[in-house]
């Protein structure tokens, strides 16, 4: 029999809701407020028209070129990690289950080494890849890769737990499909919530990212926010509430995505 103590009641319930709630709102209603603010105390919603003045366009093309550069990256890397890491973990679970361990543990150095240390060890990577590829923004999609290795990975290796994927390789196997085939219409479907999970968290890891960016002399959204801050403290606030907002509904769609996929196996 279940111990009911170890159980909150809809009282506790209610009030960590509402800590956890005032948690997250509060600080997130001050910067909203923040952004209406005028010099002279009161409100004004000049701020977020200044954002799309012409006058005003080239103090702020900055962050048109950082907002670009962090959605060419966002692209991809969520590329990177559908077509390289998610095969690999589907490899790994199905032919080599016994290096799964040792993977999750590598995957998870990224979380655990402090960024300014690991620019140290990619300067001079980077260094090679600024004379082979250029010093353009995109090739920070390959240090970006590894970054999120910690969370897209977690998200993805709770889908493959979810599912049976040996019996399925195998049935497919049978009936003459090749591995390609097994990985890109088998799995990949029925991996859809964490393969949409683990996009979403990249994105919000490449979207936030600054240290390394910073470091490595490149220009992405936050880099370009610094610098826009530093003339305009209102418009980088504008700014971030707008990132923060896509990646909100990013989430909301990802979401029912998730819900209608499962409702059609149910089915």
């Amino acid at each position: 029999m279940k111990n009911a103590s170890f159980y909150p009641g809809p009282v506790a319930r209610g009030i960590i809701a509402v800590i956890v709630g005032a948690f997250v709102l509060v600080p997130l209603a001050a910067t909203v407020e923040y952004t209406f603010r005028n010099n002279t105390g009161g409100h004004t919603l000049q701020h977020w028209q200044s954002l799309f003045d012409p006058a005003k366009a080239s103090a702020y093309r900055p962050l048109a070129t950082g907002l670009t550069n962090s959605l060419m990256l966002m692209l991809t890397t969520v590329v990177i990690v559908l077509v390289l890491i998610t095969p690999t973990m589907i490899f790994i679970n199905l032919k080599f289950p016994k290096l799964r361990r040792i993977f999750e543990f590598v995957t998870l150095l990224p979380i655990t080494i402090p960024a300014i240390v690991l620019v140290v060890g990619l300067a001079p990577i980077y260094q090679v890849v600024g004379r082979t590829l250029g010093t353009s923004a995109w090739t920070l999609c390959f240090v970006y890769g590894v970054l999120v290795l910690p969370y897209s990975c977690r998200a993805i290796q709770a889908s493959i737990d979810a599912i049976n994927i040996s019996t399925l390789a195998e049935a497919a196997r049978t009936l003459g499909a090749s591995w390609f085939s097994i990985i890109l219409r088998v799995l990949m479907p029925n991996l859809r919530t964490g393969l949409l999970s683990g996009s979403l968290i990249s994105v919000a890891v490449v979207l936030g990212e600054y240290t390394i960016a910073s470091l490595l002399n490149r220009k992405n959204l936050q880099t370009a926010l610094v610098v826009v801050n530093q003339t305009d403290a209102y418009i980088a606030v504008v700014v971030s509430l707008l990132a923060l907002a896509f990646c909100f509904l990013l989430l909301i769609i990802i979401g029912r995505i998730g819900r209608v996929g499962t409702s059609k196996k149910e089915l």
